[in-house]
């Protein structure tokens, strides 16, 4: 058990233990880990903040987090959309959840709801059928700026890749935050990236062609 915990995440903490209900908890593999680490197979130390303090870690994982903390500013920020039930979806798992910006609102992992990360930070969240998103991005520029322009770019990539089998697609955002999208800070960023002004909002439709730059990735749900 303590292997393939250690296989699948890298990391092991007292929360991994609780997202895979693991009979007994992190006590019933606590002594393994450390056995593992006196005989130098593992690392302990603490490599995740705001979790666990007991912490165990494959070498190739501590060296992957090392090599991602002292990244250059230069390359290109990683977006990947995961539904918000995916395995690979931290939140809500061994991640809390952030506060939910629009009040009266709360993040679940409810199915056909949908989560955006950049560089593995959760960016946005999109429920199912509902034209409000929420996004999460950070508080300093330029980073502020430069996540949301990637956003919204990911945002128009991911309706030119998800049309159907008809040719039809699109998306409407009605709000943002739970405030007007033509009234919201980031709708330049949406305008720019090729969402078009419309009666209930925000929408952008199929058949546009590529934007300089954008870039993303998807991971395919089964």
């Amino acid at each position: 058990m303590a292997q393939q915990l250690l296989t699948r995440y890298g990391v092991v903490f007292r929360e991994t233990a609780h997202a895979e209900n693991l009979p007994g908890g992190f006590s019933a593999i606590y002594d393994v880990m450390k056995a593992l680490e006196e005989s130098g197979r593992v690392r302990r130390g603490y490599f995740a903040a705001d979790l666990g303090a007991t912490q165990f870690a494959m070498p190739a994982a501590v060296d992957l987090l090392r090599s991602l903390r002292v990244s250059q500013q230069s390359e290109k920020q990683e977006m990947l959309q995961l539904a918000a039930t995916d395995p690979a979806n931290p939140y809500g798992a061994l991640l809390r959840w952030p506060t939910a910006p629009d009040a009266g609102s709360s993040l679940t992992r409810s199915v056909g709801a949908r989560v955006i990360l950049c560089d593995g930070a959760l960016v946005a969240y999109l429920r199912r059928g509902n034209p409000n998103v929420q996004v999460f991005l950070p508080e300093e520029e330029p980073q502020r700026s430069q996540v949301a322009r990637s956003l919204a770019e990911f945002l128009v990539g991911r309706v030119r890749d998800d049309e159907d089998a008809s040719g039809r697609g699109g998306m409407l955002i009605a709000s943002v935050n739970g405030v007007a999208v033509a009234e919201h800070w980031m709708a330049r960023f949406l305008l720019d990236a090729g969402f078009a002004s419309g009666a209930m909002g925000f929408n952008v439709r199929r058949g546009l062609p590529p934007l300089p730059g954008a870039r993303g990735e998807v991971r395919a749900n089964a």
